[in-house]
This record gives structure tokens, C-alpha cells and sequence, in this order.
């Protein structure tokens, strides 16, 4: 199967062509998340160790199931999401090729350009998630009045909370492309953020809360770096505000001496 054709901005086709490639990309899509989940659950030993990691070593033999399907159950779905997870890259691009044609050369540069620096940051953010996070999560959480209990750690639970950590936090870590991407659009200004920056403050610690781990060290180690870069998103907004604002102007001088120009041959 020849790999679908990607439309640049302009062309007229017709439905059908629109459709024949959607159903491209869809075969494509699904053809590498079938290659993904298999490579995953072929190493899904090795995937699931790794996320045992962050347990403390006098904890890792008390990981148990309850149900005869668990452990296959359990298994196949972290297989699907580690396959999902490296499939993510070609799937994005794939949903990004489909949409392009809609915006101009200019917009689909500014695009790219943002989703590539927030891949970036959503792999960022999954390693603070893995590295950072639950290593100091989840030994408070376990040990939290251990005299009183016989602590034992169900996986699907475990590896549940594990996964939904890392992803929200590396959504979470989006947050400077969302930002720009409205001050990009006009919808936000850098002065609105500066002026804002109590609010905004505000916001990030409330999502610190929100996100997996109810427990103060957890809320904390996740507010920190969203404090930082809320800040950090506002002194970028600041200086692309004013690249963006000076190649307007540029744009609109060239377009009026070029107008003038015209009418002067005219």
C-alpha cells in the first residue's frame, strides 16, 4: 500500500480524495500501533519491571492480584499503553499531515515548530513523572502509618497509578505551548500574563493538587516546575510577542511598498 499523499495548502480536490487519504493514514495509524503493541508485549516483563522501579525494595515481593484474568489483563494493558506511548510520535505526525493543508506555509511552520517543542516537553514531563515524582510518592504514600497496616500492593492498581501520573504531568508540562500558541493567535498578550501572574500562580498550584498523589509531598514536588514554567512561558511570550509583532510589521511594509510600487508602473 502506497503511503498517503499529503495535500499542500490550496489544493482543490474532491471529497472522496479527502476521505481516500484519512483512510490512509487511519490503515497507517493502526498498522504501527499493531507493530508497537506487539514489540511491547513481547518485552512486557521488562516494561513492567521498570515501572516497579520507583516501589521500595522490602515492598516489590507483596505486588499481588485478586482475580484469575488479572495478571492477563494487567499485562495486556500496560502492553497497549507502552505501545501506544512509542507509537505516539507517528500518530501525532499522521493527524498533523491530515490537518495541514488547512493552514497557510507560514501558520504550518509556526505549527510544527510547537509541536515539536511540545513533544519535547510532554517526554519531559513523563521523566519528572518517572524520575522525580512517584520516587518520592510513593515511599510516603507506602509508609504512611505502616505500624497499622499489612501493606500489600495490588499491581493493576499500581501500575493504574503509575501510567496516569506520568501522562497527566507530561500533559501538564504543555502548559508553555498552550500559552504561547494564544499569544501566537492574538487570544492572550504577554502584558495580560505579567499582569495576571498572581492568577496564574494561582492555577498552577490548583492543578498541582488536581493531579494524582493527594499527598503534600507529591502536590508539592509537581507545583514546583509548573511554577517555573509558568514564569518562564511568561518572558517567552514577551520576547516572541515582539518577533511576531515586528515581522507583521515587516510584512505589511513590504505589502504596501509593493503596492506603491505597482501603482507607480501602473
Amino acid at each position: 500500500m502506497r503511503l498517503p499523499r499529503r495535500l499542500t495548502h490550496g489544493d482543490q480536490v474532491p471529497l472522496t480524495d479527502h476521505l481516500t487519504e484519512l483512510r490512509s493514514r487511519v490503515i497507517v495509524v493502526l498498522g504501527v500501533l499493531a507493530v508497537t503493541f506487539g514489540l511491547a508485549y513481547g518485552f512486557r516483563k521488562d516494561v513492567i519491571e521498570f515501572l516497579y522501579r520507583p516501589i521500595p525494595d522490602d515492598l516489590r515481593d507483596n505486588i499481588i492480584t485478586l482475580s484469575v484474568a488479572e495478571p492477563f489483563i494487567t499485562s495486556l494493558t500496560v502492553s497497549l499503553w507502552a505501545g501506544i506511548a512509542v507509537a505516539l510520535p507517528i500518530v501525532l505526525w499522521q493527524m498533523w499531515a491530515f490537518v495541514a493543508p488547512a493552514f497557510s506555509e507560514a501558520d504550518q511552520r509556526v505549527v510544527s515548530r510547537l509541536v515539536f517543542v511540545g513533544s519535547i516537553l510532554f517526554l519531559c514531563g513523563m521523566a519528572f513523572a518517572y524520575f522525580i515524582v512517584l520516587p518520592a510518592a510513593i515511599p510516603f504514600l507506602l509508609g504512611f502509618d505502616s505500624e497499622i497496616y499489612d501493606i500489600q500492593i495490588r499491581a493493576r492498581d499500581f501500575l493504574s497509578f503509575s501510567w496516569v501520573t506520568m501522562l497527566a504531568v507530561g500533559i501538564v508540562f504543555e502548559m508553555p505551548m498552550v500559552l504561547l500558541g494564544l499569544v501566537r493567535l492574538g487570544i492572550l498578550t504577554a502584558d495580560k500574563l505579567r499582569n495576571n501572574r498572581r492568577i496564574g500562580i494561582v492555577a498552577a498550584v490548583t492543578v498541582a493538587v488536581v493531579l494524582p498523589g493527594v499527598d503534600p509531598v507529591t502536590t508539592i514536588i509537581e507545583a514546583i516546575p509548573l511554577l517555573i514554567l509558568f514564569e518562564a512561558t511568561i518572558w517567552l511570550s514577551v520576547f516572541f510577542e515582539r518577533r511576531w509583532l515586528a515581522a507583521a510589521a515587516r510584512e505589511a511594509a513590504d505589502s504596501d511598498s509593493d503596492g506603491l510600487t505597482g501603482a507607480g508602473e501602473s
